[in-house]
This record gives C-alpha cells, sequence and structure tokens, in this order.
C-alpha cells in the first residue's frame, strides 16, 4: 500500500492529505500504523489527521490507534496524534464572536427587537439587533447583515464603542460581543417572522427608562450616544483588507495624545 502522503506545517506536524486516506477502514488501519512508524524514523513530532464526513467511519479505527479529537466543523472532524510526547498541540478555537447594533435615527429613535426565542417569555425583552459573525465575514460587515436580516433597515457602519466578554456561553465556549454605532439609511421595517417577535423604533429615552431593558443594553446604548468609538481604518501596506480589519481611534484623537 503507497505511503500516505503529507506536508509538514509550522508545528512539526505532518499533515495528512485527505484525499488519500483509504474508504476502507482496514485498509486505513494499515495506512496510518505504518505511517506511524515512518514518520516516528523521520522524527515528525505530531499528525493532523482530518477526516471527511464521507468518511466518518474511519473515525472509531483513529481513535482505537491513540488520535485525539481536536475540531470539527460541518463536514469534517480533525484528529492529532502524538508521535513525540513533547509535541506541542495549539488549542482549539475558544471563543464565539458577535455584534450588535445601537441604530439611532435623527428623531433619537432606537431600533430594537424582541427575539422569538428567549429564555424568559413571560414579558418583552427589548435588545439591539445583532448576532454571530459567519466564518471569513467582517465584524463591520456582520453587524450591518444582522441588523438588516432582522429589521429589514440598512445602516452603515460607523465605530465600535464597547466590547462585552463573558465566560461559560453556548457550548462552553466563551464569548465577545462587539457593541457598534450604526446610522440607518433606511427606515422601513420588515420584520424576521423566524426570529424576532417585535421590532420597532423606539424613543431612545423611552428604551432608557424601560423597565424590560437589561441594566447592560442601557450601559451601550449611552456608550454609543456618548463617545466617539473606534471607526474602521487601514494600515498602509500591511497586509490584504479582506483578510483584516482595524478599528482605531480617529486622527485627531490620536495626535492629542501623541508627545
Amino acid at each position: 500500500m503507497p505511503t500516505l502522503a503529507y506536508t509538514v506545517n509550522q508545528f512539526q506536524g505532518a499533515q495528512v492529505d485527505r484525499e488519500k486516506l483509504s474508504n476502507d477502514p482496514e485498509e486505513f488501519r494499515i495506512q496510518i500504523e505504518e505511517a506511524i512508524k515512518e514518520w516516528r524514523a523521520d522524527a515528525v513530532k505530531l499528525i493532523w489527521l482530518e477526516i471527511p464526513l464521507e468518511k466518518a467511519r474511519l473515525i472509531p479505527v483513529a481513535t482505537e490507534l491513540g488520535f485525539t479529537f481536536h475540531h470539527t466543523n460541518e463536514d469534517n472532524l480533525t484528529l492529532t496524534y502524538r508521535v513525540q510526547s513533547d509535541a506541542f498541540i495549539p488549542s482549539d478555537a475558544t471563543h464565539c464572536i458577535g455584534a450588535g447594533g445601537v441604530v439611532l435615527n435623527n428623531r433619537r429613535e432606537l431600533l430594537v427587537v424582541t427575539e422569538r426565542h428567549r429564555r424568559d417569555m413571560s414579558r418583552p425583552y427589548y435588545k439591539l439587533p445583532g448576532g454571530a459573525l459567519l466564518a471569513g465575514e467582517h465584524l463591520a460587515d456582520a453587524v450591518v447583515r444582522e441588523g438588516l436580516e432582522e429589521t429589514g433597515v440598512q445602516a452603515k457602519f460607523e465605530a465600535i464603542v464597547c466590547f462585552r466578554h463573558w465566560h461559560g456561553y453556548r457550548w462552553g465556549k466563551s464569548d465577545i460581543y462587539f457593541v457598534c454605532r450604526l446610522s440607518p439609511v433606511s427606515e422601513e421595517i420588515t420584520m424576521q417572522q423566524e426570529e424576532i417577535e417585535d421590532c420597532l423604533w423606539m424613543p431612545v429615552d423611552e428604551y432608557l427608562a424601560s423597565e424590560y431593558v437589561s441594566v447592560f443594553n442601557k450601559k451601550i446604548v449611552n456608550a454609543a450616544i456618548d463617545t466617539e468609538g473606534f471607526p474602521t481604518t487601514w494600515v498602509e501596506g500591511y497586509a490584504d483588507p479582506s483578510r483584516y480589519e482595524f478599528f482605531m481611534p480617529p486622527e485627531d484623537a490620536i495626535d492629542q495624545v501623541s508627545p
């Protein structure tokens, strides 16, 4: 049986070519056992094994041979195997990332929603439109998208005004939630029926006085009103803008604190 094809990554680990994995569990067992012997002789420290969903029956064989789960996506599972006991394995992602938008019109009305699927169904709970970032999505794009999906209101990103870091969130992960200030480009509401129970433009003073609004939400709305925040910017010559985004104080604020 041919030797498994692989590349060496920055962690001195053998990244196995998933396309070369046998579909047959017993042939796969022989492949991996032989590969481990070879890689041990070649001083490879670690094996990264990505098994696609269509080859999921190989997973029990891998775990029997000593592989452990590292992370998963919808269509694959990645496992690791320490060939050398001191091999370094970087941890999987530890956080969920989300963004919410403080969208305030020129009549001092705030765009708010009540989620259909919430813990306490005994009363309305008004919050800001927002949600989780998609894979590969810029934060500034995500908060605009979420607001449009939930409310039908198109808005323009202005700045990040604050963020919250929370442990014990969904699936045992921690959560970072960015609060952004946006200005509305349109105001007509088209509510997303699947996720949202109510959506409206509420006078901001009424929102800040409401018993149905959390202390946290009142605080972040005030932060959006009272502070300039961190707008998007770019560092010329740094990298590919499709992969990076930067948020910094406005230039005049930086100039004021520069020596």
